[in-house]
């Protein structure tokens, strides 16, 4: 069920930015609506199991080492987990570089779902909607650039491939590790979900005008993380996880 929502995500994402792609608004409120459901489920659901365990207190630092691995990714995939392709050329973007770099912001993600005892997790469903906008975003790039006709498919179809498959398998290789290391990987994905969440909200507007449209998506995308928070049964502190 988890690896097919992953999954399901990614290529539902690439459908609709493969024929919806030049619609640059619509990508734009995709992500900040994710974004406010993101940083809800980070701050609700990842930071509390974070800092109930027994390290706690000492996984500040991963936290951080997540925003800054956020932030090295990024020069890799130019921005894309935050709607930023569009600032650049195309050829300015090298294919092998964001394949790579979508491949381990989605393989780190993954490796926490080892752990995940409940379907639909809002751990789980915090993946799902911060993937939906940036495969919108990938699929648009991918197959609606102007040599995309000029040149072979498949390079294209490998980074989606590697994408959708990229949590599923960091899941995978959670199962191999000690439990014990949960709060270690939530704590560096927390980081992460952080960065990009933020970044996407507190962007400047032009002018600094007041964006309503953009509250609202927040304020919708908060909403409806508070309300899976709400109905998720979360275990007593101090139990494992």
């Amino acid at each position: 069920m988890t690896v097919v929502l992953l999954i399901l995500s990614v290529i539902t994402g690439v459908f609709l930015g493969k024929h919806f792609g030049k619609k640059e608004k619509l990508a734009k409120n995709l992500l900040v609506l994710s974004a406010g459901f993101l940083i809800t489920i980070c701050l609700n659901e990842v930071f509390p199991q974070v800092y109930t365990s027994e390290a706690g207190s000492s996984l500040g630092i991963f936290v951080i080492a997540g925003v800054l691995l956020q932030m090295i990714l990024e020069a890799l995939t130019k921005g894309f987990e935050h709607g930023h392709f569009h600032h650049h050329s195309e050829n300015n973007i090298l294919p092998m570089a964001l394949m790579v770099g979508l491949f381990i912001h989605a393989f780190i993600e993954g490796i926490p779902l080892a752990n995940e005892k409940q379907a639909l997790s809002p751990y789980l469903l915090g993946i799902v909607f911060h993937n939906l906008p940036i495969s919108f975003i990938l699929g648009a790039f991918l197959f609606n650039r102007k040599n995309e006709s000029k040149s072979s498919p498949y390079p294209s179809l490998l980074i989606v491939a590697l994408f959708a498959l990229a949590s599923p398998m960091g899941m995978l290789l959670g199962n191999y590790f000690n439990p014990n290391l949960q709060p270690y990987f939530l704590a560096i994905v927390g980081g992460i979900f952080l960065h990009i969440s933020s970044v996407i909200i507190f962007e400047s507007n032009k002018n600094h005008n007041i964006d309503w449209v953009k509250i609202g998506l927040v304020i919708l995308g908060v909403s409806l993380a508070l309300i899976m928070h709400l109905f998720h049964h979360h275990p007593v502190a101090g139990h494992s996880h």
